[in-house]
C-alpha cells in the first residue's frame, strides 16, 4: 500500500512538474532559442507584404517584445519562428503550446479569458462597416436585404445584430475565411457590406486595387480592447510582456509606431490609413490594463 501511495506522489509530483514548465514560456524560449510569434496575414495591425515578410504595428511591436526577452531571458540570441495564425486557430494554437505569443488584432473578452490571457491593451478598436462608396450604404438601417461579410472566427456580425439599431432589419450574412477573403466579398460584389474593426477594414482598402471605391461608414458598433494574447497561468511570461509594452509606452517609442502605421503611406501601396491617435487609445496607454471588453462596453 504504502509503494502504491508513493508511486501516486511521484507520478503527481512529476504531473505538477510538467505543468509548471508546460506554462513557464521564458524557460522554453531561453532553452530553445526561439520565439513562436503568432502572425496574421490580413489585419489592420498586422499583415504581410508577401515573401514571408510579416510588418505591420503590432508586428513590429512584438518584434520590440522580443528584443526585450533577450535581456529577460539572457540570451541575446533568440529568434523569431513567424507563424502565420487565423481567427479561427489563434487561441487552440496558444493553448497547445504552438506559439509563444501572438501580437495580432485579438480582442480581449471574457469568453477568452477563461482560455488564455491578455498583456495589457496596445489598441483601442472600433468596429464599422466598409462599403463601396457608391452603394449609398451609410448606417445600419441601410443594410436591409442586404447581404453582410464578416470573417470566421470573429464576432462582428454577432455585434452588428445585436445592436439596438439593427432591430427589425433583415440582411443575408456570408463569411470569409480570413479578413482578405471577406474585403474580396465586398470588392467581387458578392457582398454590400464587410463589417470588422476599423482598423483591418483600412487596411485592406489601403492594399486593394482601387482605395477611393470604398468608404468606412455607419454607427460604431462596438468599442474593443485589442491585446497580445498568451497562455493563461503563466505569470512571468504575462510579466515579461506587459513590463515591455510599458516600456515603449513610457519612452514614446509605442507613439513613434503607431505614427509609422496608422499616419504615414505604408507597404505594399504606400497608402497611408488615415487613422491618428484615438482618445480611447490615449487613455488606454495612459493607464495600461488588461480590462476586458465588457469593461469597455459598461461606460
Amino acid at each position: 500500500m504504502k509503494k502504491q501511495l508513493l508511486a501516486v506522489a511521484v507520478l503527481a509530483l512529476a504531473a505538477g512538474t510538467a505543468s509548471a514548465q508546460a506554462n513557464d514560456t521564458l524557460a522554453k524560449i531561453k532553452s530553445s532559442g526561439t520565439v513562436n510569434l503568432g502572425v496574421r496575414d490580413s489585419s489592420g495591425l498586422a499583415f504581410t507584404i508577401g515573401g514571408g515578410k510579416y510588418v505591420g504595428f503590432h508586428t513590429e511591436m512584438a518584434e520590440r517584445i522580443v528584443d526585450d526577452l533577450k535581456k529577460v531571458t539572457g540570451n541575446p540570441n533568440l529568434k523569431i519562428n513567424y507563424q502565420l495564425i487565423t481567427s479561427q486557430n489563434r487561441v487552440p494554437l496558444v493553448q497547445n503550446g504552438t506559439i509563444d505569443f501572438e501580437c495580432g488584432s485579438t480582442t480581449n473578452n471574457l469568453t477568452r479569458q477563461k482560455d488564455v490571457a491578455f498583456a495589457v491593451t496596445t489598441y483601442v478598436e472600433e468596429v464599422r462597416m466598409a462599403v463601396k462608396a457608391n452603394s449609398g450604404i451609410k448606417s445600419i438601417k441601410d443594410l436591409a436585404g442586404k447581404t453582410v461579410a464578416t470573417t470566421t472566427g470573429t464576432t462582428s456580425v454577432q455585434t452588428l445584430r445585436k445592436n439596438e439599431r439593427a432591430n427589425g432589419i433583415d440582411f443575408k450574412e456570408v463569411m470569409g475565411k480570413d479578413h482578405a477573403d471577406s474585403f474580396l466579398l465586398l470588392e467581387s460584389g458578392r457582398a454590400d457590406a464587410f463589417v470588422m474593426d476599423g482598423s483591418i477594414l483600412a487596411a485592406n482598402i489601403a492594399k486593394s486595387k482601387s482605395p477611393k471605391d470604398y468608404a468606412i461608414v455607419g454607427e460604431v458598433l462596438s468599442v474593443e480592447p485589442i491585446a497580445c494574447m498568451l497562455r493563461k497561468d503563466d505569470p512571468k511570461m504575462k510579466e515579461a510582456l506587459d513590463n515591455s509594452i510599458k516600456r515603449q509606452i513610457k519612452d514614446g517609442s509605442l507613439a513613434k509606431l503607431y505614427d509609422k502605421w496608422f499616419t504615414q503611406p505604408i507597404p505594399p501601396n504606400n497608402v497611408s490609413l488615415n487613422m491618428p491617435l484615438s482618445e480611447s487609445n490615449k487613455a488606454a496607454w495612459a493607464n495600461p490594463n488588461d480590462k476586458p471588453m465588457e469593461d469597455y462596453a459598461k461606460k
